[in-house]
C-alpha cells in the first residue's frame, strides 16, 4: 500500500506569500528556515571559476570531505575517518539514507513533538511507524531520556534535533549523555539532525558523536554556511554502515552538485562573514524576544539556537493555519503555523524565521505589531 503522508503546509502559505508579491504586496518571508543571505563571496568567486575551467560530472569531493573532517576536530574534538562521510543532496537525502539504512517496515523510531515536518513524513513513506513524544515547557521543548527509558517496548531508533526546529532549544551536554547511555543499554540506534549548529545564543551545541561515536549524524550547508539553493550536505555513519551508505547514495542519487562541492569547501573557511551573519541572526533574536511580549506572544520556546522563534497564539485561535494565511493577507508577513511540526498541539502555535536581514525584521515588528494588538484576547497573555 502506497503510505499516505501530510503536506508542508508552510509551502502553502509561501505560495500564497508568492501569488499576493506577483500582484504587487510587499512580502516579508519568514515562513522557511533558510538564510536571507547568500553563499559566502569568496565560495561564489571559486564557483565562478570553476565553471570556466572544470567540465565537472558525478564526483565526490576528497578535498571537502577532508575539510569536513577537519571541522570535527576543531568543533567537536572527534575523530571521523572520511571513509565515514557521505556527501549527499542537502540534508534531507541524508535523512532518508540514514533512515532506510538503519530500519526496516514496521520499525518504530520516536522523536519529539513539536519537531521537523519531514520526520514524520519521512518515516510514513518509508513505511516505518513514528513515536511522537510530547516535549513541553517542562521538558524545554526537547526529548529527554527519562522519556526515552519510559517507553515500552523501546523504539528501534530516535531522532534527535539540536538545536531544533521549530523551537531552536538545545539539548545540554549532560543530558545529551545521558540520551546515548539510554539508547546504548536499550538497543536504540541515534539519528542526530545536526543541520543547526554553528548557529546558538550563548549555549553549546554538543554534537552526539561526542558521547555516541556509533550515531549517524545529519548535517547541511544550508544553514550556518548559508547555502541552501547549492543542496549539499553530509551523512556521518559508524565504520559498520559505511557500504550500506555509500551503496543507498550511489544508486538513489548518485553523487551530490560538483558546482557546490568545490564552493562549499571554500565557504567552510569563510569564518568571519559567516559569523557576521550570525550577528545579524542573534540582533534579530533580540528584537523579536522584546517585541512579541507586547503583541501578546509571550508564550516562547527558548530560542537557544537555529532562527525560530516558536510562539503559543491560543490567545487569537484555535487554527494556526488559518491565522497564518489572515496575516499574510493582511499585513504581507509570512510564517509557518505549528500545525506543520505538532499535529495535535500544533493548532496553537505559529513559528517566526528571522533569517532575513534586520531591517526587514524591524519592518515586520511595525506591520504584524498593530494587527495582533487589534485581535488579541488576553486571555492567558504573559
Amino acid at each position: 500500500m502506497t503510505a499516505q503522508i501530510d503536506p508542508f503546509r508552510a509551502i502553502a502559505i509561501s505560495g500564497l506569500a508568492h501569488r499576493l508579491k506577483e500582484q504587487g504586496r510587499s512580502i516579508i518571508h519568514m515562513e522557511f528556515g533558510q538564510p536571507s543571505t547568500g553563499a559566502p563571496e569568496a565560495a561564489i568567486a571559486e564557483a565562478r571559476r570553476v565553471l570556466d575551467t572544470d567540465p565537472m560530472g558525478y564526483w565526490e569531493s576528497p578535498t571537502l570531505k577532508a575539510r569536513i573532517v577537519r571541522h570535527y576536530a576543531e568543533w567537536y574534538g572527534v575523530d571521523v575517518s572520511p571513509a565515514r562521510l557521505t556527501l549527499t543532496c542537502g540534508a534531507s537525502p541524508a535523512l532518508v539514507l540514514a533512515l532506510n539504512m538503519s530500519f526496516a517496515p514496521g520499525d518504530r523510531v520516536a522523536f519529539a513533538r513539536p519537531g521537523y515536518v519531514a520526520y514524520r513524513n519521512n518515516l510514513r513513506a518509508l513505511h516505518l511507524e513514528p513515536v511522537e513524544l510530547p516535549c513541553g515547557e517542562a521538558e524545554r521543548f526537547q526529548i529527554t531520556a527519562a522519556a526515552l527509558a519510559a517507553l515500552d517496548p523501546a523504539p528501534k531508533g530516535v531522532i534527535l534535533a539540536s538545536p531544533a526546529n521549530p523551537t531552536g532549544t538545545v539539548i545540554p551536554h549532560d543530558e545529551l549523555a545521558a540520551i546515548a547511555a539510554v539508547c546504548r543499554d536499550r538497543g536504540i540506534t541515534i539519528i542526530s539532525d545536526e543541520i543547526y549548529h554553528g548557529i546558538s545564543y550563548g549555549m553549546e551545541t554538543p554534537s552526539i558523536l561526542e558521547v555516541a561515536p556509533e550515531a549517524l549524524v545529519v548535517n547541511s550547508f544550508s544553514k550556518y554556511w548559508s547555502m541552501a539553493g547549492w543542496r549539499l550536505g553530509w551523512l556521518v555513519v559508524p565504520e559498520s554502515g559505511i557500504d550500506a551508505a555509500r551503496a543507498r547514495m550511489g544508486n538513489l542519487f548518485l553523487t551530490p552538485p560538483s558546482l557546490a562541492q568545490h564552493a562549499a569547501a571554500i565557504a567552510m573557511d569563510c569564518t568571519a562573514e559567516l559569523e557576521a551573519n550570525i550577528a545579524t541572526y542573534a540582533r534579530n533574536r533580540d528584537l523579536l524576544l522584546a517585541a512579541l511580549p507586547g503583541m501578546g506572544l509571550g508564550r516562547i520556546a527558548p530560542p537557544d539556537g537555529a532562527f525560530y522563534i516558536y510562539a503559543d497564539v491560543s490567545d487569537f485561535t484555535d487554527d494556526s493555519m488559518e491565522l497564518c494565511r489572515q496575516l499574510l493577507e493582511d499585513t504581507g508577513v509570512a510564517t509557518a503555523p505549528g500545525i506543520d511540526f505538532d499535529p495535535i498541539d500544533g493548532h496553537r502555535f505559529m513559528r517566526f524565521s528571522f533569517a532575513v536581514s534586520t531591517p526587514l525584521i524591524e519592518e515586520a515588528i511595525a506591520r504584524i505589531g498593530p494587527w495582533f494588538a487589534a485581535r488579541n484576547r488576553g486571555a492567558r497573555s504573559a
